[in-house]
């Protein structure tokens, strides 16, 4: 159970902030929700293993070497030859 004292001068927002912030570190919130309803043992099951899947491949994800950008119309343009017969002749 989250307990907090009032110090003397202290106003009575910081601490319900003080509280707030130890039922979040203690998860007392979680397991509430955690006992509000039944589960089969089966069903415990089969949520843990989901959970450890997705612990797992957000562990093990391949990290790819950055893609190198591909040449745009222009620059190619600038690099190719072409026999300049479509030019007219004066």
């Amino acid at each position: 159970m989250a307990e907090v004292y009032i110090v003397d001068g202290e106003t009575i927002e910081s601490a319900l902030r003080r509280f707030k912030r130890k039922v979040l570190q203690e998860d007392i919130i979680k397991e509430t929700k955690r006992h509000s309803f039944y589960l089969k043992p089966g069903e415990k099951k089969r949520i843990k293993s989901a959970l450890a899947r997705k612990r797992n491949r957000n562990e093990t994800k391949p990290t790819y070497a950055p893609r190198r950008s591909k040449p745009t119309r222009r620059s190619v343009r600038r690099t190719t030859s072409r026999p300049h017969s479509s030019i007219p002749s004066a």
